[in-house]
């Protein structure tokens, strides 16, 4: 089958704040063939930024566009997606942005070849591997922001407590702005308030930078609380900060990653940062393929891959093809307090079973679909002009 069209669409809420909340906007991937076929994938970036590298004029032989490398392509099996990639990324190799807006494409490919071979993305993985193609069930941490206070992080896990999650993750907000006391407060507030029995992880946000000496007193202060993790305490490039943190042995183990938008980061935080979770965001990342040789990497070092996930069930969706089939890799990042957006995106959002477990859709390629009438209203106007040539404007859902 041939690729006929590539729409990006942007979609926001009507007001935009600066919490620390992803999904207040996106940019969703549209990819339709000459068989009827229509694919989707979802970017966990800018928008507006992404959205460019869909359409920007060439500037020369290492600037072309997404739509520009994909349109009139053959499509017929996983090998494909594997070459459209290759090529998509070397004729974008002075795009800045391109494996992070690529990443809305490639997931929307996956989503079609799944589809017209009739199998669900992580079998097709599977094959492709030459491993399990048996899926595992994932247990679901609810995935929510600190709140202003102690107390108002206490009230949220509650909530959380009495909606049966059985492990949360609080993070940004005020962790790291106001003091170790403030830090240690708003962790103690967060395990009383889920109870004992349930896990919970803590995330800071990059928040100490490069400082190693602090992320390690605040491990030590949080161990009390047994927390899962320290995730995401340095930048996401301070590789050299993260060796010198954990080879301290943190009576926390540190996780991070999402900030990974190549492979190559995240190798250099595994065999550099010397981190224990490694979490990958496939719709930063470039998509699915190379989330899943991060996840290979993982296994070869004997560390935990976790998805990273703050956005919706779309995005969802393709982070759990990725690692269904590693019983090992039981934790799964579930986006728990999204904006209305978020949360309507999909027809039916994948369930918390009645064990408290997540599963994989044996469906065919992301086994989701867009609920295209539900989103409608959040879809922005755009249009872009170059010249007297519009190189870009916003379609229909």
């Amino acid at each position: 089958m041939k690729i006929t069209a590539v729409d990006p669409f942007y979609l926001r809420m009507p007001d935009i704040t600066t919490a620390a909340d992803g999904t207040q906007d996106t940019l969703l991937v549209r990819v339709r063939t000459d068989a009827g076929f229509e694919g989707w994938g979802e970017c966990d970036a800018s928008p507006l930024v992404s959205l460019a590298v869909y359409c920007c004029p060439m500037s020369h032989g290492n600037i072309i566009n997404i739509r520009t490398s994909l349109i009139g392509e053959t499509l017929e099996s996983p090998d494909d997606v594997v070459r459209l990639s290759e090529k998509t990324l070397r004729n974008g190799l002075d795009i800045q942005q391109i494996e992070h807006a690529y990443s809305g494409a490639e997931i929307a490919l996956w989503d079609l070849i799944g589809q017209k071979l009739e199998r669900p993305v992580y079998r097709l993985l599977a094959e492709m591997s030459g491993t399990s193609d048996t899926a595992h069930p994932k247990l679901p941490y609810a995935s929510v922001l600190f709140g202003d206070t102690p107390e108002e992080t206490y009230r949220i896990a509650v909530g959380l407590r009495e909606q049966g999650y059985r492990a949360a993750k609080f993070g940004w907000g005020p962790m790291g702005k106001f003091g170790e006391v403030n830090d240690i407060a708003l962790v103690r507030a967060a395990r009383e308030g889920i109870g004992t029995e349930a896990r919970i992880m803590i995330d800071a946000g990059v928040v100490w930078g490069t400082d190693h000496e602090t992320a390690y007193q605040r491990a030590e202060a949080f161990a009390q609380f047994s927390p899962t993790w320290l995730e995401e305490p340095l930048s996401p490039d301070a590789v050299d900060a993260y060796g010198a943190l954990t080879q301290k042995h943190p009576s926390v183990p540190v996780a991070a990653g999402e900030g990974s938008n190549t492979y190559r980061m995240a190798e250099d935080l595994i065999v550099h940062g010397g981190i224990r979770f490694v979490q990958i965001d496939a719709g930063r990342i470039g998509g699915i393929m190379p989330s899943f040789q991060v996840r290979q990497l993982a296994e070869q070092h004997g560390i935990q891959y976790v998805n990273h996930t703050f956005k919706s069930h779309l995005s969802l969706a393709a982070a759990l093809h990725v690692f269904a089939t590693n019983p090992d890799f039981s934790l799964l990042e579930y986006p728990a307090a999204g904006s209305a957006l978020s949360q309507r995106l999909i027809v039916e959002p994948f369930p918390v079973a009645s064990d408290g477990m997540v599963r994989v859709k044996e469906l065919p390629g992301l086994g989701v679909r867009v609920d295209t009438a539900a989103i409608r209203p959040y879809l922005a106007s755009v249009r872009i002009e170059v010249g007297t040539d519009t190189v870009f404007e916003q379609g229909s859902l």
